[in-house]
This record gives structure tokens, sequence and C-alpha cells, in this order.
């Protein structure tokens, strides 16, 4: 009787996993069928982040705030008389981040001044681009996108991932390398 059981349970499971294997099987997608779809989610990120960026600017009442074509919003509220930044030179500014809901993340209070080449060190692209728009001296306010700061996984500190940043910015001296 035993045999008999044994013997059935084990031509049951062979056609269920025969009857498994027929079935067919769907390719996976190739990948210009993915491009358009993600593209299209793509842009609708960054519209929705352009669109938080200037209800922040609408209620902070920041009127002159300029945009750059890359999404980099800038205003320069006090005026230095100093060199105009240009790629290559080496920047040294203070400066406060924030995000756009108000939270401080690091300042050159606490973290100290940053110093870096202007188009070249390892900081935000969209700081590399804020910079150019100074002059020494200068005072301003960046908000930059998440595209242009962190991206999508934050700095793995303070600042989360996808998150548009707020500078106040100081551009206290530029010099040459050496």
């Amino acid at each position: 009787m035993k045999t008999l059981v044994l013997s059935f349970v084990t031509c049951l499971l062979s056609q269920l996993l025969s009857c498994s294997s027929n079935q067919p099987k769907t390719a996976p997608p190739r990948p210009s069928e993915l491009k358009e779809p993600l593209m299209d989610a793509n842009k609708a990120i960054a519209q929705k982040e352009s669109d938080q960026i200037d209800a922040y600017i609408r209620q902070q009442k920041l009127d002159s705030m300029k945009a750059s074509g890359t999404g980099l919003r800038y205003m320069i509220y006090k005026k230095g008389t100093g060199a105009k930044a240009t790629n290559g030179m080496l920047a040294n500014v203070s400066y406060k981040i924030s995000l756009l809901d108000g939270r401080q993340c690091y300042s050159s209070e606490k973290d100290g001044n940053k110093e870096f080449l202007i188009g070249q060190d390892i900081v935000e692209s969209g700081l590399h681009e804020g910079i150019t728009y100074m002059k020494a001296g200068d005072k301003a306010m960046f908000i930059i996108p998440s595209h242009l700061a962190f991206g999508l996984s934050g700095d793995g500190n303070k600042i989360p991932p996808r998150s548009s940043v707020v500078y106040d910015i100081e551009l206290l001296s530029l010099r040459m390398p050496q």
C-alpha cells in the first residue's frame, strides 16, 4: 500500500511540475520599450520639484529670484566689489544650507567655511554654477534642485533623497590656485 501511495504522489508531482514548465514565458521588456515611459516619469518628477521650488519662492516673497536654464534659482541680494568668479578660481564661501521646509542642514558657523575650485572640485554642480554669477563680496541665495544638488540618494546624512536645497551664501574671496 505504501508503494502505491508513494507512486501516486510521485506521478502527481511530476504532472504538476511538467504543467508549470509548459506555461508560456513572457520576455522581459526591451530597453527601447522602457526609455519613453522612464523619460516621462522623470519629467513629471522634475516638474513637481520645480513647482515646489516656485511655491517656496512665492511663499518667501523672493520676487527677484532668477532662473537659469538648468533649473537653478538665484538671487544676489548684496553686491560686492571684488573680482567676478570664473572656473578655475579658488572660492572661499560662508554658507547656510537648508531644505525647502526650513530645516537647516549645514552652516559655516558649525562646519567652517567651504573652499573649492570652481568648476572642478566635488561639490554640488548647482553650487559651481551659482558661484559663477557672483563677485567677491556678494551675498546670494541659491535654490538648487535635487539633480544639481545631492540627487536621488541625498547626502547620506542630513539631506534626504531627491531634495532641493537652499543656500544662503557669501563669496568671501577668490584667488588663483598655487
